[in-house]
């Protein structure tokens, strides 16, 4: 099997040799661990004295079934609980709300009240236990309830020990689990901040991310850049309140994506700690603690490819490798299984065993910073300090991180990524095993994946909402709830501080969410995709192939083929959908792409409004099985007879139940874009007897 050397931008390209001149002039050399620039780590002992924690992400179905998981968890030897909450609640929705029902308990845990909260952490002693919460839309809500929930089992909110991630600005660039416009979004983010530190002091009010941007297809240096920008807007925003910035910066992590570009990912990491060093001296920051960068990490979700799936075993625990070798604080690992479908019980521990290994068998403590002085890690550490800071002066010269995300800048470089990596792969300059290199077919587990009955967990929901409005004083929650619109709308007070009122009164997420949406409508961001640059990259005669037939189908019928794609339900994650897109337009399709958060219903009047001749629906969150039978339903009703393929982490058993109800093909993660363009293709021919197949577009 041949070898070449990874692809990497040019400024990062690895040489095969290193000497010393290539560390000449570089001023942190001699710098130790806990002092500035804390390039080799924030902590003077790091891991001699105390491991990374091992926090992994959970939640799922109801409070009761997650709680079960959390105290298991704790049981094997994991050091904190990393809350993973549904979509319908990351969107202020309750359980019972028609536009989130079929996300309800998928890829998280639904929360509607302080009773489910109480429920998700009986029996878990939160004065020891630290907790992360990774939500930012219905931050105010889900925060009030943990809060409240802890003080009414005695636990005094001083106490409390744990991190919300509170960062909306990701979310409009990415994730896309927004509620309200950035305007009043970061409101509520600087209220968040203001109440934990009078409150809560320990307590960390944010955790940028850096996560979601590696995971949308940026690089190292842009994620780094994204991630430091984002963190000095929300200094800002802290600086114009007037609050202690000291204290904020003290109290303020970080949480990176380490992919499978090894030593690039130990160098990121580094380059992070030097980077926030030198940004928070610019803002003023004068304490060593509070230029000191603090980070959790996760390994890969993009990384995971569904054909050949336990080598996923392998890319995770050198994903693991990097995020410690890079010091970071806590971490995550992913689940072997996650491309094929929501992680099982085995995988999962084994994930979390993988980081139990790593502490207790490998000596990795022994040592500070290993790295520390490999003219190597040192000559790459500094050039990405260099990149990152020179796409950090880009953002500045467009008016900073709300310009930028304004003008579509933000979203395009991030897109542009994502597409010139999937181009890598098919067209095979990027290898990955079992994908691109000695091909394996998609796995399928030899047990059947978890299943969730959201009916009956939705019922269950529905059956505590209606005790719990039965029981309280519906008087006193309408006065708290008008109370947050009031602060909403006079800009006077502090949103979370009205909004623990409102929870303890036992008014829902929901309710809490309406209160704000009085004020402040729901947001609507266009999605977008960049024509183009896929198709330059794609020079190989397969894909040469495709764009001749399909431009032979445009002369034949005198009109491009239209394709419409669309994402159902709340599930944000855009990638794959945007990268399939721009792919196949330039393939020779005339491509429309929906907006985020449909509902069958809304796709099915598109269809009618819109004529297609094929219709793409993505999806990763679990809720297919629901969603897209209701499509069809509604499709049948309405005479609508298109095609309708679909495209993402869809469990092989969930696939051939849809290929029964009327999906003429699948598409999951890992597939070469000119295979789906062939499919499609063949469907319009009329070709109608296709294999289920892989899709990158579910990456």
């Amino acid at each position: 099997m041949s070898r070449s050397p990874r692809w990497r931008p040019y400024a990062l390209r690895l040489k095969p040799l290193y000497r010393a001149s290539d560390v000449e002039g570089l001023t942190h050399l001699d710098s130790l661990p806990g002092e500035l620039p804390f390039v080799r780590g924030p902590h003077a002992g790091m891991y001699t004295e105390k491991p990374w924690t091992i926090r992994q992400y959970t939640g799922f179905a109801d409070a009761a079934q997650t709680n079960q998981r959390l105290r298991q968890c704790l049981a094997e030897g994991g050091q904190g609980l990393s809350l993973a909450f549904d979509l319908a609640t990351h969107r202020g929705y309750d359980s019972t709300d028609p536009q989130a029902h079929a996300d309800v308990g998928r890829a998280g845990v639904a929360i509607d009240s302080v009773e489910d909260m109480h429920e998700l952490l009986a029996g878990i002693d939160l004065a020891q236990v630290s907790v992360s919460m990774t939500m930012s839309g219905a931050v105010l809500p889900v925060l009030a309830a943990f809060i409240v929930a802890a003080g009414e089992t005695g636990v005094a909110p001083q106490q409390l020990r744990g991190t919300i991630q509170n960062d909306i600005l990701k979310e409009f660039m990415v994730r896309n689990t927004w509620i309200f416009a950035p305007g009043p979004s970061l409101r509520i983010v600087t209220d968040v901040i203001e109440y934990l530190a009078d409150a809560l002091p320990q307590f960390n009010p944010i955790s940028v991310s850096g996560y979601h941007f590696q995971e949308a297809g940026g690089d190292a240096v842009l994620e780094l850049a994204l991630t430091l920008a984002n963190a000095r807007t929300y200094v800002e925003q802290v600086q114009g309140r007037g609050l202690d910035v000291e204290a904020f910066c003290r109290r303020m992590t970080f949480f990176f994506g380490v992919g499978s570009d090894f030593y690039v990912e130990i160098a990121k990491l580094r380059a992070a700690r030097l980077l926030w060093s030198e940004l928070t001296g610019q803002l003023g920051i004068r304490s060593e603690q509070g230029r000191a960068l603090r980070m959790h990490c996760q390994t890969s979700g993009w990384s995971l490819s569904a054909q050949g799936a336990q080598n996923n075993i392998v890319r995770t625990t050198l994903q693991a490798l990097a995020a410690v070798f890079g010091g970071t604080q806590s971490l995550h690992t992913n689940a072997w299984d996650e491309a094929l479908c929501l992680p099982g019980e085995e995988a999962s521990r084994l994930a979390r065993n993988t980081q139990q290994i790593l502490q207790l068998e490998s000596g990795l403590c022994d040592v500070i910073d290993p790295w520390g002085g490999s003219w190597m890690m040192e000559s790459l550490t500094a050039k990405l300090v260099s990149e990152a800071r020179r796409t950090i002066e880009g953002i500045d010269a467009q008016g900073g991180v709300l310009a930028a995300l304004a003008s579509g800048w933000i979203s395009k470089r991030i897109h542009i990524g994502a597409l010139e990596a999937q181009a890598r792969i098919d067209s095979g300059e990027q290898p990955v095993l079992g994908v691109n290199v000695l091909p394996q077919p998609g796995c399928e587990l030899s047990r059947p994946a978890s299943q969730r009955d959201s009916q009956s967990l939705r019922t269950r929901q529905s059956l505590r909402l209606i005790r719990l409005r039965a029981s309280r004083d519906a008087a006193e929650v309408a006065a708290r709830l008008e109370a947050i619109s009031q602060c909403a709308r006079s800009g006077e007070g502090n949103l979370l501080a009205a909004t623990i009122e409102a929870i303890r009164a036992r008014a829902t997420v929901g309710e809490c969410t309406r209160a704000l949406e009085r004020v402040w409508p729901r947001y609507q961001q266009p999605q977008s995709f960049a024509p183009g640059l896929y198709g330059n990259i794609r020079r190989d005669a397969r894909w040469q192939e495709l764009c001749d037939r399909l431009a032979a189908w445009r002369t034949h019928h005198g009109r491009y083929p239209r394709l419409l794609l669309a994402k159902l339900g709340q599930d944000g994650h855009d990638r794959g959908v945007r990268v399939l897109a721009a792919a196949m337009s330039d393939a020779g399709f005339a491509v429309h792409l929906g907006p985020l958060f449909q509902t069958p219903e809304s796709l099915v009047s598109q269809l009618i409004d819109e004529p297609v001749d094929l219709l793409g629906v993505s999806t990763l969150a679990g809720a297919h099985g629901e969603l897209l039978p209701e499509l069809l339903r509604g499709m049948s009703r309405n005479s609508i007879h298109v095609p309708v393929v679909t495209g993402g982490v869809i469990p092989a058993y969930d696939v051939a139940c849809l290929r029964v109800a009327g999906i003429a093909a699948h598409f999951g993660p890992g597939s070469d874009i000119t295979v789906i363009g062939e499919s499609l293709l063949a469907l319009l021919e009329g070709r109608s007897s296709l294999s289920v197949r892989s899709m990158a577009g579910g990456r």
